[in-house]
């Protein structure tokens, strides 16, 4: 757990609706030193996967894997919400706590074998992640792992995950 990131990480209760914590890295983002020292830490965390690929979730993942994927010398392509994405999509529908939801990625953004990384801001239930996971693997590509920014250790996403992954900090 690295608590140093911790106070650049706010909180909004009842966002975006009621009886949801919003955990805000808007302050971490914003603060040049410690935005780059995150990038640090969780680059030397995923180089230990050897992507040749890194996945961001829309859209703080996005993010996270743009600029390691700059920082790794590997590629970066986008997991989105059903509709935003151009070209031919596979998509995989997952439940949320709230509902449900799709993600899709582009039909060639992996090659078949790629070892892939997905990140994301935050491992919540881990509907999300174990959807790109399944999205990926359908695409062809090998997922390695994941990485996170924030982990909310009390809704035991990291459970429902099949591969190795990494969070920043544990709230």
């Amino acid at each position: 757990m690295s608590a140093e990131f911790k106070p650049f990480v706010r909180t909004f209760p009842d966002f975006p609706t009621p009886g949801t914590l919003f955990y805000d890295i808007a302050p971490l983002l914003a603060n040049g030193k410690a935005w780059h020292d995150a990038i640090d830490r969780l680059s030397e965390k995923i180089l230990v996967f050897n992507p040749d690929m890194l996945i961001g979730i829309e859209s703080r993942g996005f993010l996270l894997a743009a600029p390691l994927a700059y920082r790794l010398a590997c590629g970066f392509a986008m997991v989105r919400k059903s509709g935003k994405l151009p070209g031919d999509t596979r998509s995989v529908s997952y439940e949320l706590e709230y509902g449900n939801g799709t993600v899709e990625g582009q039909s060639d953004a992996i090659r078949p074998g790629q070892r892939v990384v997905i990140l994301d801001d935050i491992l919540a239930t881990g509907g999300t992640a174990t959807a790109a996971i399944k999205l990926i693997q359908e695409l062809g590509g090998k997922v390695e792992g994941c990485a996170f920014l924030i982990e909310l250790t009390g809704l035991k996403g990291r459970s429902k995950l099949n591969v190795p992954y990494y969070s920043l900090m544990n709230f």
